[in-house]
């Protein structure tokens, strides 16, 4: 009888090993398959991310970085804007600074462009409210770019490391680039810095 059931033991390890790998193979072959319908979500998901985290540089065809003359032929094209030329165009005092300032016949009442060494740096659009409604205006940019990072009674404020766009009040949409106006913002305080230095030098002479 010992010799009868050592006989048929290697027999049945074969046969459960052959059914059990069989199962593993199943299994493996099915836990891969939703590991990639996982992974094809998850990158669905991030694009989406992506999608709403990439906050747009431009209006039409009016671009943050592009060129005074871009910007000319790019006003004078559009018909949302009564772009009357160089008669718009001002030169400002600081530094290699000139400023746009044009009207709009319907849904834009006001337009200013700030250019810094002749690039884009600055468009606000100050909007036609018998037209337009800051809740319709609010709502599409949460709908294209997320929630926004900041929110205040008096403006909404969408931000990378790039750009900066607000919905203020009065109704107002305003692009910014970040790194032109940070610059901005530092070689002011160098500025402010130096000054009260002079005063304070000055008020020691007493």
């Amino acid at each position: 009888m010992m010799r009868k059931n050592t006989f048929f033991l290697p027999v049945l390890l074969c046969c459960l090993w052959a059914g059990f790998s069989g199962v593993s193979a199943l299994w493996a072959q099915e836990v891969s398959g939703e590991a990639a319908q996982e992974a094809a979500v998850g990158g669905e998901i991030e694009a989406e991310n992506a999608d709403e985290g990439a906050l747009p540089r431009k209006f039409r065809e009016i671009e943050l970085g592009m060129t005074l003359d871009d910007l000319k032929i790019s006003l004078q094209n559009d018909s949302l804007f009564n772009f009357r030329g160089d008669r718009d165009v001002s030169l400002l005092p600081s530094r290699e600074q000139s400023l746009v300032e044009t009207t709009g016949p319907s849904f834009i009442r006001r337009a200013f462009f700030q250019l810094r060494d002749g690039e884009l740096f600055i468009m606000a659009f100050s909007l036609n409210t018998s037209l337009v409604d800051h809740y319709s205006v609010f709502t599409g940019f949460v709908k294209k770019y997320g929630e926004p990072s900041y929110l205040d009674p008096r403006e909404a404020v969408w931000d990378t490391e790039e750009t900066r766009i607000a919905i203020e009040r009065p109704l107002t949409v305003k692009y910014v680039d970040k790194r032109v106006f940070n610059d901005i913002l530092s070689e002011s305080e160098v500025t402010e810095s130096h000054q009260a230095r002079l005063r304070q030098e000055f008020l020691d002479e007493f």
